[in-house]
């Protein structure tokens, strides 16, 4: 099967580079030449799609998202290039479509970087997940830091206000109240961490039932960067208690989740458990803080 998407997308590829070139300079290819070229582009990118289509729905939601996801590329850029030729004038080669060409490879190319089964496929949106996640604690952590005003790097204007006000700062009760949410953005980061090593370590794609619970495990991490995210932008003066209780319990719940499908399935064995206890009674512990901090305010 590899070989085959392998060889669709180095002949998509090629016919990228024909119609680029057949259109960099004077004189226009003839109507004949057109109507092959375009032929031939067309066919590529059927094949492309066709061999994207027989990758069984049994191996796995996660890899073939990853597998639709890069024909998806090589179908846009391959329309992107065919549009740049059409507004673009003859005399030379175009910046546009020396890019838009350039595009379509890369795009190509990428099939020798996709996961050949589920389990990489997970290991690989798991790591993403991650990548996502430490940013977001990092550039919190930063804000943070005492003393530091969050909006320091924005020029005054009328519409913020001066320094002075109150909304561009943090009082000691917020940072209170935040420093728990940076626990459970911690804890987040701590869990995406466990998982991956955990699905690296102990995952398989051998039969239906690995490769269901692979995804089910893939699908709810998902969630964990968008909550981090909500979370993180409910945390920035001025603070909305109710606003960052909701989103810290929104957060603490897809935690659990990910937690409760990762304990349950084949990825974490019985020398797995102490993490996955470890990390539940974390995210516990800085939901109740963020609630006796929030209790009075609401």
């Amino acid at each position: 099967y590899w070989i085959f998407l392998g060889q669709t997308f180095q002949v998509t590829s090629q016919e990228a580079t024909k119609l680029s070139l057949a259109f960099s300079r004077p004189p226009l290819p003839s109507a004949e030449n057109c109507r092959k070229l375009s032929e031939d582009v067309q066919n590529a990118i059927l094949a492309v799609a066709t061999v994207y289509y027989w990758l069984p729905k049994g191996q796995g939601t996660t890899l073939r998202k990853m597998v639709r996801d890069a024909t998806t590329e090589v179908v846009e850029g391959m329309i992107q290039l065919t549009d740049t030729i059409l507004n673009a004038p003859v005399e030379s080669l175009s910046q546009e479509q020396l890019i838009s060409t350039g595009g379509v490879w890369e795009a190509c190319e990428q099939v020798s970087n996709l996961p050949r089964d589920n389990q990489a496929a997970v290991v690989s949106a798991l790591a993403a997940c991650l990548g996502v996640v430490k940013d977001a604690v990092e550039e919190m952590e930063h804000a943070l830091v005492e003393g530091q005003d969050p909006y320091g790097d924005i020029m005054e204007d009328e519409e913020l206000g001066f320094r002075g006000n109150r909304d561009t700062y943090w009082s000691e009760a917020d940072r209170q109240l935040l420093s728990s949410c940076m626990g459970l953005m911690k804890a987040s980061k701590a869990c995406l961490k466990k998982v991956l090593a955990a699905v690296k370590a102990h995952g398989k794609a051998d039969s239906p039932e690995h490769i269901a619970q692979l995804d089910d495990v893939a699908d709810i991490a998902n969630e964990i960067s968008p909550s981090v995210d909500e979370l993180a932008l409910s945390m920035y003066p001025p603070v909305n208690p109710l606003a960052v209780r909701l989103n810290a319990a929104k957060l603490a719940s897809v935690l659990k989740k990910v937690l409760e499908i990762a304990k349950t399935s084949h990825v974490c064995p019985p020398s797995e458990e102490g993490w996955v206890q470890f990390l539940t009674g974390a995210v516990d512990h800085n939901m109740n803080k963020v609630k006796n901090f929030t209790q009075g305010q609401l």
